[in-house]
């Protein structure tokens, strides 16, 4: 197996100990979930959590339990007596329609699902994922898992231009251009959804969220380089952030 692979296939094992290192799965939903990251050189194919593992939980995940898959959802590479997830679909459809994305995370968070069922949406609670969900996010209206085709082209196009969508009673989804981005998309929404609920709990349905124009605040503005404290430092570039991903990925890890 090429280097390339190698480095992918690695990668996409750690995001998945991430995941469950930030408690997006664990207790009974230990094996629920998993990330993925398309091959930059075969846009075609793309690096997975499986499933049938003698010992099945995203936090003990290593690179030989990934498998690799095509975007018609077939297992193309992996140890012998792997299958794909049972929810393939999802990473398959989105990487065959969104050729931007090339990481995509499914997991069962639980504030996240209590809202899908409370409210359907979302409201910007904190700075932490105020993106995410600046916008009314899509939701699929289905509990059932992502099996066929036509449920994953369903779940592909509803997420349209959008980094995130919900699973009604299910999970969430989270797109990036990278593992980091996608596994802490992840961590941002289910945070906005801790805070959604404990809001929804203190002043019931119509509770108070954020308003638009202080969550526009946050983006409508010049970038850090632009400010004359940070323009020797930063030389024009957006500020490096991750040692944060790699902070996670180092604690998930079960060799340090």
């Amino acid at each position: 197996m090429s280097a390339e692979l190698e480095d992918v296939k690695s990668e996409v094992a750690a995001a998945n100990r991430v995941l469950a290192y930030l408690g997006l799965a664990g207790g009974f939903t230990a094996a629920l979930g998993h990330a993925s990251m398309r091959v930059p050189s075969e846009p075609n194919h793309f690096f997975v959590k499986g499933r049938e593992y003698e010992l099945d939980a995203l936090a003990i995940m290593e690179p030989d339990d990934m498998v690799l898959c095509d975007t018609e959802g077939f297992k193309i590479g992996g140890r012998q007596g792997l299958t794909q997830c049972s929810e393939v679909k999802i990473h398959a459809c989105i990487y065959k329609t969104h050729p931007k994305v090339q990481s995509v995370v499914h997991v069962h968070p639980r504030y996240t699902i209590l809202m899908s069922i409370l409210t359907g949406s979302l409201k910007p609670m904190c700075q932490e994922g105020a993106e995410l969900v600046r916008q009314k996010l899509p939701i699929y209206p289905h509990v059932k898992t992502i099996q066929s085709d036509a449920e994953g082209m369903e779940v592909a196009n509803l997420l349209g231009d959008s980094r995130a969508m919900l699973l009604l009673g299910h999970g969430a989804v989270t797109t990036g251009s990278s593992l980091s981005e996608a596994v802490m998309g992840m961590a941002n929404l289910e945070e906005q959804a801790r805070m959604n609920y404990l809001a929804y709990c203190a002043e019931g349905k119509d509770y108070t969220g954020l308003p638009s124009k202080l969550v526009d605040e946050m983006f409508n503005r010049p970038p850090l380089y632009e400010q004359p404290h940070f323009k020797d430092v930063l030389s024009g570039r957006a500020p490096r952030r991750d040692g944060i991903w790699n902070y996670h990925k180092h604690a998930a890890s079960r060799n340090k």
